[in-house]
């Protein structure tokens, strides 16, 4: 009999093959909304204080280099480390970046892939097959066990997101099947992040999504020199899924997944800046607040998927001082949006309104498996005794913006937060050029970011 192939191998082969021969049109376009997506709400996020930290951190690790990646909206070079974990926490500072069920794949790969192009002068047909690579990968494990590994503690971007991060890395090196597997091997043994940053609003979370692309990449340069790696780091029995999971690894299942049910067609885009389980609960809010038409509110009631509602942080009433606690608060983001309207940056900073502490009172969130993940039943009674009632069914579909959805939604943001018009440009004319671009067009776009009045002043 022949022995099974181990999961590591398998998904090498898999994603060490894929070229633009063999990655579905459908695909390949998801992955050039994911590079727009990305590259636009990095840009939004400029004013966010999460990047000029993780930029600092990295010039103190690192120091500046000749021929480095580049610092978006900084514009000095450090290693392609340090520069995924400064740029990780500006494309992860609104929290608006993709989601890949409850992994944000895109905020770890982007800024490290960027990088590896620009400091590697690497051909830039490679770039969509990494990110698909990625996406498939991380994407994989997220479906199969983000379910398991949640409730245990564990945050899926970091978790995951290593993954992603060593596939995307292994097959924009080119590696062969061999040592793609010792790099995702390696990746796992490198995997981890926990969620308690969520409870006390704090801010480890935002570079995660760095550090996990850091090891990613670690992973596959490690590999890529010869490291050995163990063949069953993933279905051992000290391995990642047992691990991490509980639970065995079906290797020959999730083998079968591979190019039949594409992770990358999964991605959801996020039109508000809170997490992404907050997204059907503020659209049932802003539909609910158009019925409401300034009528007073006596009782909520919120009613999603214990899967969500158990997400730490989500059921959180405050108080609140950082905008970690309130995007991440059911209660905080129903009010919000009920009396304020769509949800904007500066909204999520208003820890002192008196209206929302008062309405979050009055809401109670209720755990209830009959409604699915992200989906959301909103009822409000109102002081006059007419209850009404939103119930909001969406799946990642609704989320999967086209490129031109996409466009709009970053055209939006940027808008809000000062972003130039022709930013977007070089934006929108790089990815519908791929793989006939270069990786200059998305520096130039980030070079015109306004820059800090004191870092200008200097």
């Amino acid at each position: 009999m022949t022995e099974a192939l181990p999961l590591a191998r398998g998904l090498a082969r898999f994603l060490s093959g894929l070229g633009s021969g063999n990655i579905p049109p459908e695909v390949e376009e998801k992955a050039r909304c994911c590079l727009l997506n990305g590259y636009g709400i990095a840009l939004g996020g400029h004013a966010t204080p999460y990047a000029p930290v993780a930029r600092a951190a990295a010039l103190a690790m690192e120091g500046e280099r000749e021929g480095g990646a580049t610092l978006w909206g900084d514009g000095r070079r450090v290693g392609v480390a340090g520069a995924a974990l400064a740029n990780g926490a500006l494309a992860h500072g609104r929290a608006q970046e993709d989601s890949c069920g409850a992994a944000h794949l895109g905020a770890v790969m982007i800024p490290l892939l960027t990088g590896l192009f620009e400091t590697r002068r690497l051909p830039m047909e490679r770039l969509l097959p990494a990110l698909v690579a990625g996406y498939e990968a991380g994407g994989l494990f997220e479906r199969a066990y983000a379910g398991r590994t949640t409730p245990g503690g564990f945050r899926a971007s970091p978790l995951f997101g290593t993954i992603a991060a060593a596939a995307a890395a292994a097959r924009a090196l080119a590696l062969d099947e061999e040592r793609t597997a010792a790099a995702l091997s390696t990746a796992a043994h490198l995997a981890g992040g926990i969620l308690q940053s969520f409870v006390d609003g704090t801010d480890e979370w935002r570079y995660q999504v760095g550090v996990a692309a850091a090891n990613g990449l670690a992973a596959a340069e490690l590999a890529r020199q010869g490291a050995v790696a163990a063949p069953h780091a993933f279905e051992g029995p000290a391995g990642f899924v047992p691990a991490f999971a509980r639970c065995p690894a079906d290797v020959p299942a999730l083998l079968g997944r591979l190019g039949a049910e594409w992770a990358t067609l999964r991605v959801a885009f996020k039109p508000f800046p809170v997490c992404a389980f907050n997204q059907t609960p503020v659209t049932a809010a802003l539909a609910l607040r158009e019925r409401i038409a300034g009528r007073r509110i006596a009782a909520v009631s919120v009613r999603m998927n214990p899967y969500e509602v158990g997400y730490a942080g989500m059921d959180s009433k405050g108080p609140f001082s950082t905008i970690s606690g309130t995007l991440m608060s059911i209660p905080f983001c129903i009010a919000a949006a009920l009396l304020h309207g769509t949800p904007t940056m500066a909204l999520m900073q208003r820890y002192d309104d008196a209206g929302i502490a008062a309405l979050m009172e009055r809401i109670a969130v209720i755990a209830d498996e009959s409604v699915p993940t992200l989906c959301a039943s909103i009822a409000v009674r109102l002081e006059q005794g007419e209850e009404l009632t939103q119930r909001q069914m969406m799946t990642p579909a609704d989320y999967a913006y086209d490129r031109a959805g996409v466009s709009a939604l970053v055209r939006r943001i940027g808008a809000e937060e000062g972003v130039p018009a022709a930013a977007y440009d070089c934006l929108e004319g790089f990815v519908a050029a791929l793989p006939d671009a270069a990786i200059e067009d998305v520096l130039a776009a980030f070079a015109l970011l306004p820059r800090p009045a004191a870092k200008a002043a200097a």
